[in-house]
């Protein structure tokens, strides 16, 4: 029976970020991953943007968290020599309709703390993106790229720096309270069985995190959120990048391949084009590009045919299914299923990456007995 004061499960950014900041604060951790690298899923199969915080409902966990993320981020990677870039960021609306919804997301984003945001006219935004033909446009300068592999290096090196252990191509196959924390049971991909007693257990699992907390015995079948898998496509464009900011239309196209982003070479690429799927899977054999073109042309009417190449795919893990409306994620500890040292996290994706310094302050405050609602009205934190 081997010991330890923290099991975190699951070395994607969130897991990365957490193990770091608990072994700063002078916690014993181990981290447990499945794969044979850190991460490999979500974490690395995103468009790498810094996001600034614009669409999310006032106060929840996803605006507060990316504010105070956003700012800690730009300071970190500043740092620690972590490529990044504050590109900017057009918000466009491509028919008078959406013109309101621009207004709206201009007041939501001063509710979150965004600074800088400013409405420009159809006219304005094409001065500044002449390939760009819109209805009206916000602008958000703090949005910016990083690089999400030297991130999640960085992350790890800094942990490992404080003597985490990295347990690789091992899973939680079961764990059970014991005494004042928990035996967690783990297989390698040797088929290994190890037995680690911890008193504090983090399920930062990500894709698999309802599977990993429905793996703890005695935690309420109840308490588990159903976790949706969103795939989705991202296209590469030949040729020169169109545009010098990131550019994402309104809502009705973010889902079909509209959004514009950058890579830190400059090159430009579309996505994500989205599917609800039932398994996780990336490849992308059968996947048309169609719906892509059709959305990115609403703002870039002369994208060339054969412009866009499918490059890669991701899967998020969403707490809302088809037609549902926004969720927030969920940070669940023994208040809401009775398990002492016991932390899920549900429902992490976008803008976890930007928000994974605040993800990881907040989960270690709950390791402590700090309450979540004050945690998330504190000013913002410095990594």
């Amino acid at each position: 029976m081997l010991e330890t004061q923290c099991v975190v499960v699951g070395a994607g950014v969130s897991g990365l970020a957490v193990a770091r900041e608990l072994s700063a604060r002078g916690r014993e951790v181990v981290v447990l991953e499945r794969a044979g690298a850190v991460g490999t899923e979500t974490s690395s199969r995103s468009n790498e943007v810094i996001h600034a915080g614009l669409y999310y409902r006032p106060g929840s966990p996803q605006a507060v968290l990316c504010a105070r993320g956003s700012l800690a981020l730009y300071e970190y990677c500043a740092r620690h020599g972590i490529e990044h870039l504050r590109v900017g960021k057009l918000v466009v609306a491509t028919d008078p309709e959406s013109v309101g919804w621009i207004e709206d997301t201009q007041t939501k984003g001063l509710a979150n703390g965004v600074r800088g945001l400013e409405l420009l006219t159809g006219e304005a935004a094409a001065r500044l993106e002449p390939n760009l033909r819109c209805s009206a446009a916000l602008h958000s300068p703090h949005t910016g790229i990083v690089d999400t592999h030297g991130l999640m290096l960085a992350y790890r090196g800094d942990a490992e720096a404080h003597g985490v252990t990295f347990a690789l191509r091992t899973e939680l196959v079961g764990a059970a309270p014991r005494g004042a924390g928990f035996e967690v049971q783990t297989r390698s991909r040797d088929g290994e069985h190890t037995r680690l007693r911890c008193a504090l257990l983090i399920n930062a699992a990500g894709l698999r995190a309802a599977d990993v907390a429905r793996a703890v015995e005695g935690m309420p079948l109840s308490a588990v959120p159903k976790v949706h898998f969103a795939k989705g496509a991202f296209f590469s464009l030949r040729g020169r990048a169109p545009f010098r900011h990131l550019i994402v239309p309104e809502p009705k196209t973010w889902r079909l391949g509209g959004i514009f982003t950058l890579d830190l070479a400059g090159r430009g690429r579309f996505g994500p084009d989205e599917q609800w799927v039932e398994a996780i899977d990336y490849g992308l054999a059968d996947w048309s590009s169609a719906q892509a073109y059709a959305a990115v042309r609403r703002y870039f009417p002369s994208l060339p045919d054969g412009a866009l190449t499918p490059d890669y795919a991701g899967i998020q893990p969403r707490l809302r299914g088809p037609g549902e409306p926004p969720t927030d994620w969920i940070f669940q500890d023994e208040r809401a299923h009775g398990l002492h040292g016991l932390i899920n996290l549900f429902g992490l994706e976008s803008p976890g990456i930007t928000a994974s310094l605040a993800i990881a302050q907040t989960v270690a405050d709950l390791s402590e007995g700090r309450d979540l609602p004050s945690t998330l009205d504190a000013a913002p934190q410095r990594a």
